[in-house]
């Protein structure tokens, strides 16, 4: 940012003004003041704290803390905006009213520098708040200049790259991050009252398994064994189910070795959760109810707003559609159609060697997908592409399986928790034979988990919600860079 001090200078390249603020540094040091040996200060209120309570502070003392975002000099007067947490509050430092020497070193200080200060609270002219400067302490020399005022940051991948940058000069930035941690904090909280246990389980596995997706591979030299990061942790937490605990979540990092688009990051978050003696059916309730909570306390209501487009979330008004029904009247495909394997010939990611349900998936992803908007229930999947749902007891071509859609986006993937071991390995064997057929995203056999359930799960059901996608929904974001605080990039040249 351009000072008002330099105005009639030649602008100043990146490196020379860092060159000069260091200079500066290098003369506070030489006088024995070193802003970076201070270890503590202590402040006793925000700007936020003061405008909610200006009248009752206004004439009081107050200590603030925060970065330095703006500097107006007239003379032996200066006017400054400072940011902390909560935001902006000006600062007044007037020569005749501090000390002198405290005044000829404040004016050096730049914008982007951090500071301590100690004055009192008044109200100017024009009615701003602002605060009468009679100590200020440097905490932190900026050696970098923050992007000019009035544009602020700008430059998408910069503002990904350097997220400590976009949160400086971007209040609408940080205001999402609050909101993501308001949303898990609800998230938990919903879960916890209703007798849901929070646990943890591994990010390492032997066995990639949990859900279709291709695992990221490492080695660990102790055992010199090959690991896989956490692709769900679904396994393990039924696992949980076996063992005694009727309802648990875990709120996990995944990682997929897969593409990055604007709903994709290879790491994410989610929250998974397993329900004892409960169906798919009883999931649906509970997703509405959970994301109506959540939109309510987060936004205010529940019906919100996304990308110009209104979405009520409130229960009781979700469309419910099976996987068929769907492909019918969304779709527009006849069932003679869908259940031909000359849909196929849907185009480039329809493979000739998929079976008739992975091609109903594909159809569907094509012609179905986008055009759920409203929040939508799609349920009873085919079996084949479903290998740890619970067959439909009516249908065994079909499960208990649910996917949740909101804006043409996958939300949530839920169903009635497979419990039968002997069905459970012949899924998984069918899953075996498909990866040796070249699919790396099929899951792999695993026989401790076989193992639990041959000591016996109870009927359950499970669910999988995105918490990355479901921030981008109650923040009105376009893209999942926008949500996640350092999202992968490929390196700087």
């Amino acid at each position: 940012m351009a000072e008002k001090n330099n105005q009639a200078q030649p602008e100043l390249s990146l490196s020379e003004q860092t060159r000069i603020r260091r200079e500066k540094l290098t003369n506070l040091q030489a006088e024995g003041q070193n802003p970076f040996v201070i270890t503590r200060f202590d402040w006793d209120a925000t700007s936020q704290q003061i405008k909610d309570n200006f009248d009752a502070l206004e004439g009081s003392e107050v200590r603030v803390a925060g970065r330095l975002m703006s500097k107006r000099g007239m003379g032996k007067v200066s006017f400054c905006d400072l940011q902390d947490r909560d935001g902006r509050i000006q600062l007044y430092a007037r020569q005749d009213e501090m000390d002198e020497e405290v005044y000829k070193k404040f004016k050096k200080f730049d914008i982007g520098d951090i500071v301590g200060v100690h004055g009192k609270l008044f109200r100017t002219k024009t009615d701003e708040l602002t605060l009468a400067c009679d100590q200020v302490t440097l905490l932190t020399k900026s050696f970098r200049s923050l992007p000019e005022k009035h544009k602020g940051l700008t430059n998408v991948e910069i503002r990904y790259r350097q997220r400590y940058v976009d949160l400086i000069t971007n209040p609408k930035v940080r205001d999402i991050f609050r909101k993501r941690s308001k949303i898990i904090r609800t998230f938990r909280a919903f879960l916890e009252e209703r007798g849901f246990v929070e646990v943890e389980t591994p990010m390492l596995h032997p066995v990639a398994g949990g859900a279709a997706a291709r695992p990221f591979i490492t080695h660990h030299n102790a055992l010199d064994m090959e690991l896989y990061m956490r692709i769900a942790p679904e396994l393990y937490l039924k696992r949980l189910l076996v063992g005694g605990f009727e309802k648990v979540f875990e709120l996990n990092r995944n990682f997929r070795n897969e593409g990055i688009s604007i709903r994709h990051n290879p790491e994410f978050t989610m929250c998974e959760f397993y329900w004892a003696y409960a169906t798919f059916y009883d999931l649906m309730d509970l997703t509405e109810e959970l994301f109506s909570t959540i939109a309510t306390e987060v936004c205010g209501s529940p019906i919100i707003t996304y990308q110009g487009t209104e979405l009520d979330l409130t229960p009781g008004k979700w469309q419910r559609l099976t996987f068929h029904e769907s492909l019918e009247k969304i779709g527009g495909h006849s069932p003679e159609f869908y259940n031909d394997f000359d849909v196929r010939e849907r185009g480039e990611k329809i493979l000739k060697t998929d079976k008739l349900g992975k091609l109903q998936a594909k159809l569907f992803d094509l012609d179905v997908e986008p055009k759920l908007v409203a929040p939508t229930f799609i349920y009873h999947y085919p079996t084949e592409i479903s290998p740890l749902a619970r067959r439909n007891k009516d249908n065994p071509d079909i499960t208990d399986r649910f996917e949740l859609f909101i804006m043409g986006r996958e939300y949530g993937n839920a169903f009635s928790e497979l419990n039968d071991p002997i069905d459970q390995r012949m899924r998984f064997e069918q899953q075996v034979r498909e990866k040796a057929a070249g699919d790396d995203e099929a899951c792999a056999m695993d026989e401790d988990y076989l193992r639990a359930l041959e000591y016996g799960m109870p009927p359950a059901a499970g669910e999988g919600i995105g918490i990355d996608r479901l921030v981008m929904l109650l923040t009105d974001s376009p893209s999942i860079r926008e949500v996640i605080f350092f999202p992968l990039l490929k390196q700087e040249s």
